[in-house]
């Protein structure tokens, strides 16, 4: 499949495996990961940085396998999750991070395009999330109160 703003076609990588087994080296049980997960939480750390520090210093392969509930899911059983999804708070800090630079270089053109997709992206996925239920309907992007959202 092809890239959303260009004809070129994404890199191959590796997928999860299709069995969906608990590994039997795994030393921690479903309430010692969940335990894990809200403790790194409690240290800042977003969603995707907890699968990563699981899997890397805990040996945790998969939190969904293991506990039957996503990272996210766990977060907001114990009040930790965000107002935002973790993706559209990405693209919003990288739209932040686009007008700072164009504030300081005025005629970046490139930089400027890539403002415009970023936005589009933004609208995008905000729409997707407005029809799934996980924004409210009147929420909307403003590059005003884009610094606002986040605080």
């Amino acid at each position: 499949m092809a890239r959303q703003y260009s004809r070129k076609r994404g890199k191959s990588g590796s997928k999860k495996p299709l069995k969906v087994v608990k590994k039997g080296w795994l030393r921690y049980s479903d309430k010692e990961i969940e335990a894990l997960t809200v403790r790194i939480a409690k240290q800042g750390n977003k969603c995707s940085k907890i699968g990563l520090i699981l899997r890397d210093v805990y040996g945790v392969p998969d939190v969904k396998i293991v506990t039957g509930k996503s990272i996210s899911k766990i977060l907001k059983e114990n009040n930790l999750g965000s107002k935002l999804p973790e993706d559209l708070t990405a693209l919003i800090l990288k739209d932040i991070a686009i007008m700072k630079h164009l504030e300081a270089n005025k005629k970046d053109m490139p930089s400027l395009r890539g403002l415009t997709l970023t936005e589009s992206k933004i609208r995008k996925l905000a729409k997707y999330y407005k029809k799934t239920g996980k924004l409210s309907q009147d929420w909307v992007f403003r590059r005003e109160n884009a610094k606002l959202l986040l605080g």
